[in-house]
């Protein structure tokens, strides 16, 4: 069965790889001498060409074991320039058809059957090379050595160097220690566009790149000193057209019998198809293949280059910029066309921001970043991303539509010796957040203290759920007070959190966490059946107080399907009769409520308990819906309460003064009970009775404690 590899229906076919093998074999056997057996040709080819499959379709890196196989037709004497031609020809043209049965090459295998052309052509010239160099070397010494008493073997041995030296597929040249050439290979004269005789006695050194001369000439002379025995280098030569060709270098120098040096021999590979392709691969993984800007790799190589270094200084900037609603044009005019936008777009940046000096690289998606390097003070850095904002701000012509789009900023600007690169990107990001959160095209700076606020925000965030499991919550309460005779009739249940490392945290740090994250509900749960319990032991203990609990119900909670039964199971396992339990609902949670919210809200005061509107006045006032509602209490917002404090009332408080008035009056109208909230001075208290006003909760009564300090007012003055 054929093995399925990395690339879909792509897998070794055994017997596409017999025939492979089968015609691999013969073409050996044409093109020059084989050693082996027409049978064992073949089976050995056979394990190439199943090993090379096997290969391709692995994960595993393709250069290597590719040059294994080039190495190994090298050490079965399969030396013809023409072997392997055909093999590296027929790999590229017929083997992904033919061994792994695939008619379309995918991107990802073709790239890897490049890389193993590459590898089997390089072990192939590696091995040929070596293999050259080592009988070279043996034939030259045995011939200098022995050229006085044995002349045969000289002969013989010159007669081996000339076969190698003349039919070797790679460059070899010979030249003294003055740089003259004494003689080339034909393969090294194509090689360089010369003929043999041209480049006898020509000097290496005009053959040197200009880039490299300098290098080479000492790496040179140190061989002729004799302070290396061989050097290995990849270079550049020119060619007689004045083109340049990459080679693989190996020099190696040969002594006199007294160790003084002779002359070098040079084993030349041409590597320009291989450099030209390892540049183009390193140019991908180093550039945004859509936009052709660099990536967020590049990005971060030059950043690290600069930042976190001990002896740096100055200072560098950093623009994260992010496209407005790109999604929605994504969705709504397509992908190709978002793609067409983000081109234009990468292409104006780097029109007006690159052309400065900087890197305008692409993060991903619709996000670019923008590297300030050796700015003064961050006005330099703003500078930068205004001129950004204006170029993505301009209208932009994308086939047949004009869109119009804006962009965010996120702007940090640090000491070259400062933070690391993810701390800046991490900085960047944290700006570019609030930047979002103001509205479209705007920027804002890093602010270490607003990034610790938010820091502590999300850990309070993440330690909430965790905290209701330990029961660190536990509830305050706050006296609501009859305005006619000062009698306590209710108390308001306000929760608190325990921290074990802040102390006691109040509702303004977490209540708006709670509610982000859902777990107001559960929350809201446990603080409703802590004060039923709470109260029912008042209940129990002071019967005739007929002491009332307040408590808080958030929108999110109201809208849960099981708040009823919720209610309806905290009043029946704490033994708390329905009346003393009053239920708080914001105006905008209550207000408009239809189909099965209202519905819910009838339930509830089936229960028999007492439903109340919080902050009433600052939301919808949809008054002629107010009379429809089952709410027996209506809470006055506290900013109206405040605008009363005065004894000489001004203009504003005569308005504030009013609208109290009007909500008290129009509460009763509706038979509801009114109490104000942040009652703070007997001023207010006063003006609050006299305009009727029922209860009323405040600092000037009491402000939120624990449950002992209820009982202690319970009990009164002893």
């Amino acid at each position: 069965m054929a093995a399925v590899g990395a690339y879909g229906e792509a897998a070794v076919d055994p017997a596409g790889a017999q025939r492979y093998a089968a015609d691999w074999a013969r073409a050996v056997r044409r093109l020059g001498f084989v050693p082996l057996s027409a049978a064992e040709t073949e089976r050995m080819l056979l394990g190439h060409s199943v090993r090379l499959a096997q290969l391709l379709l692995s994960v595993e890196p393709v250069t290597p074991v590719a040059e294994e196989v080039g190495q190994a037709l090298v050490v079965a004497h399969l030396t013809e320039p023409a072997v392997i031609e055909w093999t590296v020809r027929t790999l590229g043209d017929r083997f992904a058809r033919e061994v792994l049965g695939v008619a379309v090459v995918p991107p990802g295998l073709a790239e890897r059957i490049v890389a193993a052309q590459g590898g089997l052509a390089a072990g192939f010239a590696g091995a040929l090379r070596d293999r050259t160099f080592v009988q070279q070397e043996g034939i030259a010494r045995s011939a200098w050595q022995a050229r006085d008493a044995v002349e045969e073997a000289l002969r013989d041995s010159e007669a081996r160097f000339r076969a190698v030296f003349g039919g070797a597929a790679i460059g070899i040249g010979i030249a003294g220690v003055d740089g003259t050439i004494i003689d080339v290979n034909q393969s090294l004269a194509d090689m360089l566009g010369y003929a043999v005789q041209e480049l006898r006695q020509t000097n290496v050194a005009t053959l040197f790149h200009p880039d490299d001369a300098a290098g080479m000439w000492e790496l040179y002379r140190e061989l002729i000193e004799g302070k290396h025995e061989g050097a290995r280098v990849e270079k550049r030569y020119y060619r007689k057209d004045g083109s340049a060709v990459w080679t693989d270098l190996a020099v190696s120098l040969i002594r006199h019998d007294d160790g003084r040096p002779r002359f070098t021999v040079a084993v030349i590979e041409d590597i320009t198809e291989r450099y030209e392709m390892q540049q183009r691969l390193r140019f991908q993984a180093l550039h945004d293949p859509l936009t052709g800007l660099p990536n967020r790799t590049q990005f971060f190589d030059t950043l690290d280059r600069l930042v976190g270094q001990p002896d740096a200084s100055g200072r560098v900037g950093v623009c994260f910029l992010d496209l407005d609603g790109f999604k929605a044009i994504n969705d709504s005019l397509g992908h190709d066309l978002g793609d067409r936008l983000l081109v234009m777009i990468a292409r104006r940046l780097a029109d007006c921001v690159a052309e400065q000096g900087y890197l305008v690289a692409r993060m991903g998606g619709d996000e670019f970043v923008v590297l300030v390097d050796g700015v003064s003070t961050v006005d330099d850095v703003i500078a930068v991303a205004e001129t950004a904002l204006a170029a993505v701000c301009a209208p932009v012509c994308v086939g047949s539509r004009q869109l119009v789009v804006s962009a965010s900023v996120g702007i940090v600007d640090s000491e070259l010796a400062g933070p690391s690169s993810s701390e800046l990107m991490k900085a960047a990001d944290a700006s570019l957040y609030w930047a979002k959160a103001e509205g479209r095209g705007r920027w804002a700076v890093y602010d270490p203290e607003r990034s610790a606020r938010d820091s502590a925000r999300s850990a309070l965030a993440a330690g909430l759920p965790a905290a209701l499991e330990r029961s660190e919550f536990v509830l305050h309460y706050q006296p609501i007070v009859s305005l006619l005779d000062g009698r306590m009739t209710a108390v308001e249940a306000l929760v608190r959190w325990q921290h074990p490392e802040l102390g006691l945290i109040g509702p303004d740090r977490f209540i708006g966490l709670a509610e982000e994250t859902g777990l107001i509900v559960g929350l809201g749960e446990w603080v409703l059946r802590q004060a039923c319990q709470d109260a029912q032991r008042w209940h129990a203990e002071f019967p005739a107080a007929q002491l009332v609990v307040s408590v808080n119900v958030a929108a999110r909670q109201a809208d849960a399907p099981a708040i009823v039964d919720t209610v309806a199971d905290a009043l029946a396992s704490t033994g708390l009769p329905a009346e003393l339990l009053q239920l708080e609902l914001t105006e905008s949670a209550v207000m408009g409520s239809a189909g099965e919210p209202l519905r819910t809200l009838y339930r509830l005061a089936a229960l028999g308990v007492r439903l109340a509107v919080d902050d009433f006045g600052t939301g919808y006032s949809n008054l002629a819906y107010l009379r429809r509602l089952p709410i027996t209490c209506l809470k006055l917002a506290g900013p109206f309460v405040e605008g009363i404090r005065h004894n000489e009332p001004d203009d504003a408080d005569h308005r504030d003064e009013r609208i109290v008035d009007a909500l008290v009056r129009l509460a009763h109208a509706l038979e509801l009970w009114v109490t104000a909230e942040a009652v703070e001075t007997e001023a207010q208290a006063e003006r609050l009775r006299a305009l009727r006003c029922d209860t009323a909760q405040g600092r000037l009564f009491a402000p939120p404690g624990p449950p002992e300090a209820i009982v202690a007012r319970l009990r009164g003055p002893r």
